[in-house]
């Protein structure tokens, strides 16, 4: 193929299409009309030597070669887009938006201070925060949206990890909560009624996994979605959360928590934050980033404060 011949707007509408697997929708997308879309559409079969998309009853379906484009396609067009990223980043005059995806009580914990610095230093820029919905949806497409994430684990693919701080679990329970102050020993702990945490994309509390092996099992009263969740129920019943120190500190007084050493230890949690290689040099990126691990270091300056 002569690539000097190639109109690269077809590249963008090929991106569209794929992603939209209609020529309607794709048209929208990238401000084109529809009988534009569908000259693009005619266009690119002609190019590749496939029709890309057919109809498969009332809906169109990509051909397996239109599959097979989607991830190099969209990381071919990111490489492109990279070209043209501005060598620094005005933060007081920009509009960008970031998209991060974090639990909820990274939510908690780091929003506040983030949104205290953005406010100052970048009033224009918005950040917009996705639920944590685990590994599985992190397809091609759905990463190149995610500028940020911040969670515990490995690395995603295409994505680097930097740690970002380090917690460890406590149990929460009610001021004034009948046992509270026994629940320290493991027969107490054991007897208690618990309300567990499973996150979207896991299938049992990470407590849980960690206490099986051991032959423990709680006795689970409640399972709820999420961490915050967890520490509203125990702050209005009887039941015990066994959930991130750092969360229960942070809404102790507000919920009127007690925090209790378990008999139990799990040891260090680490949180980190996950950056997509595509943006490993984009100064808006590094700028948001070092804000971030800023706030990570100044949550561990106050741990080891509290510590010593």
């Amino acid at each position: 193929m002569n690539l000097s011949s190639l109109d690269l707007n077809l590249l963008v509408a090929l991106d569209a299409l794929l992603r939209e697997a209609n020529v309607s929708r794709a048209a929208m997308r990238i401000g084109l009309s529809q009988p534009a879309a569908s000259h693009a559409l005619q266009r690119l079969r002609d190019l590749i030597g496939d029709p890309l998309l057919v109809r498969n009853g009332a809906r169109m379906e990509l051909t397996p070669r239109a599959q097979a484009l989607r991830a190099p396609l969209a990381q071919a067009l990111d490489q492109v887009r990279a070209l043209f990223i501005p060598d620094d980043f005005d933060a007081a005059r920009s509009e960008r938006q970031f998209r991060l995806m974090m639990p909820d009580l990274a939510v908690e914990l780091l929003m506040p201070p983030l949104m205290e610095k953005i406010t100052r230093a970048a009033p224009n820029v918005r950040i917009d925060v996705v639920p944590w919905r685990g590994p599985a949806i992190f397809t091609p497409e759905f990463a190149r949206t995610i500028d940020l994430v911040i969670s515990i684990g490995n690395a995603f693919t295409g994505f680097h990890r930097q740690q970002l701080y380090t917690d460890s679990d406590a149990l929460a329970v009610r001021r004034g909560h009948p046992i509270g102050a026994r629940l320290k020993r493991i027969e107490t702990f054991l007897d208690a009624r618990h309300v567990a945490v499973v996150i979207r994309g896991q299938s049992d509390d990470l407590i849980d996994i960690w206490l099986r092996p051991k032959g423990i099992e709680r006795r689970i009263a409640l399972v709820v979605p999420g961490y915050i969740e967890a520490l509203h129920v125990a702050a209005r019943t009887d039941l015990v959360a066994f959930v991130p120190r750092r969360l229960i500190t942070a809404l102790s007084k507000q919920l009127s928590l007690t925090t209790i050493a378990p008999p139990l230890d799990p040891g260090i949690d680490e949180q980190f934050m996950f950056y997509p290689t595509r943006a490993q040099m984009d100064p808006g990126s590094i700028w948001l980033r070092n804000i971030m691990l800023g706030i990570g270091r100044e949550m561990e300056r106050d741990r080891r404060k509290a510590t010593s």
